[in-house]
């Protein structure tokens, strides 16, 4: 069973010329900003994960509602030419913004919403069901973007105080990593937006105390990119 299960996938080794033409098939979303694509060496990369992290109100969600849009579109008009997965765990999912963003660009709204497959995310153990589903799907179909808003939001009401703080991050490792499989499996790009919160050690100090992303180390190793975002 295990020689099977090693034929059908691609975990085992690979020779470097392999694997360079894998990171050729990338592809880049782009946001609808060209200041933002600019920084982001072109748009959000497929395969990997990218990060928005700020304060509320400052502009994540209007961001991935953009790139569910876009991700839609060709590939020689910035998109990856696949439907968008767009997993919701706060409630900021707008059909009417969609729908004015592609009337924008002067789309059918429509089809551009059937083309979204979208859930609303309870908690932490809902979203790893989630991901498992999703996977179903892209076997079946294509998809160009992932989208999760936000990542850290099941996990933060699901687990409280430093008691449950190593716990938290256990379970948070397991959910990125099946992103990240997600993401190289399908050639699929990443979008993961996140909270912050006041650093109460550097209220010790004269420094400015901007916010930090929550998640810790666990977060900020599987993100490939990481954008912070201000009002």
């Amino acid at each position: 069973v295990i020689e099977c299960a090693r034929q059908l996938t691609s975990a085992g080794f690979m020779k470097g010329t392999e694997l360079v033409k894998k990171m050729e098939s990338r592809v880049r979303l782009t946001t609808g900003s060209p200041k933002l694509d600019g920084l982001l060496g072109g748009g959000v990369e497929s395969q990997t994960i990218t990060e928005l992290y700020g304060e509320f109100r400052c502009g994540k969600s209007q961001i991935c509602h953009s790139l569910a849009v876009r991700a839609q579109f060709p590939a020689n008009h910035g998109g990856g030419n696949g439907k968008t997965c767009y997993i919701d765990t706060e409630g900021s999912f707008r059909p009417e913004r969609i729908t004015q963003i592609a009337e924008a660009y002067g789309v059918n709204a429509a089809a551009v919403l059937d083309n979204i497959m979208y859930a609303r995310c309870h908690n932490a153990d809902h979203l790893l069901n989630l991901l498992v589903g999703a996977a179903s799907k892209m076997v079946e179909e294509k998809f160009s973007l992932l989208v999760v808003d936000s990542i850290m939001a099941p996990f933060r009401t699901d687990y409280s105080g430093r008691g449950e703080l190593s716990e938290r991050q256990q379970h948070l490792g397991k959910a990125l990593r099946r992103i990240q499989k997600l993401a190289e499996e399908y050639n699929v790009a990443v979008v993961l937006t996140n909270q912050v919160m006041a650093d109460p050690a550097a209220g010790m100090t004269f420094a400015p105390n901007p916010p930090k992303p929550v998640g810790g180390h666990v977060l900020a190793h599987a993100s490939m990119t990481r954008v912070q975002l201000r009002k």
